[in-house]
């Protein structure tokens, strides 16, 4: 499997169950290394990396957004957002300006900063993990089935988020789906079949940002 993503891009993976699309989330994500070959990040060979710059990588280069969405439900949606600004040992006077910034990025307000993340819809709940990716800056945002637990049109919505991300703030977004639908939001579509590349193109019919 060959293939180079650029700075700024925002490309789909696409396939079905079993395709090793979460074997690929995993090693771009600096989650695994690869059994064999190489994998190429900033120039260097993440194999060439201990565990701890990994993880620093992990914390700093890359933001996750999960389908499940990872949060603590208990906490309000500015605490979760504060979190991995903590972990990564930001002064306490930056986090929270960081963290609402983050959140108005995703499309959150401020009314929503004080609620507990399970009182929030799925859509919602989505763009909060979505603001807690983004909160350290990161150059890439890996999304992993995002829209898995949603219903379309809170997919849409979460999905032209990305959209605007890409287009706006020129991030560099990777999409892991098995939907068609949701690949046509990126610029480029890989598709892979038991762990091989079947088609690396560009969407000529890309489905344009509506609104977030």
């Amino acid at each position: 499997m060959l293939f180079n993503i650029k700075n700024g891009e925002f490309v789909a993976i696409m396939g079905p169950s079993g395709s090793g699309k979460s074997t690929l989330m995993n090693i771009l994500g600096c989650l695994d290394t690869p059994t064999q070959g190489e994998y190429i990040l900033n120039n260097h060979n993440v194999s060439d990396f201990s565990d701890d710059e990994l993880a620093d990588i992990r914390k700093t280069n890359i933001g996750f957004v999960f389908q499940s969405f990872n949060l603590l439900r208990r906490a309000t949606v500015l605490k979760n957002v504060i979190l991995p600004l903590m972990y990564a040992g930001f002064p306490k006077e930056q986090r929270e300006l960081k963290a609402k910034k983050a959140l108005e990025n995703a499309g959150l307000g401020e009314s929503h900063f004080h609620h507990q993340s399970n009182q929030l819809s799925g859509g919602q709940m989505q763009r909060v993990a979505i603001a807690r990716a983004l909160v350290n800056d990161p150059a890439i945002i890996l999304a992993d089935e995002p829209t898995g637990n949603l219903d379309t049109k809170t997919g849409e919505i979460v999905l032209d988020t990305f959209q605007s991300l890409h287009e706006q703030q020129q991030r560099t977004v990777i999409l892991i789906t098995h939907e068609r639908y949701v690949a046509e939001h990126a610029d480029r579509i890989i598709t892979i079949k038991d762990g091989m590349i079947v088609s690396d193109e560009k969407n000529n019919k890309k489905r344009k940002v509506t609104s977030i």
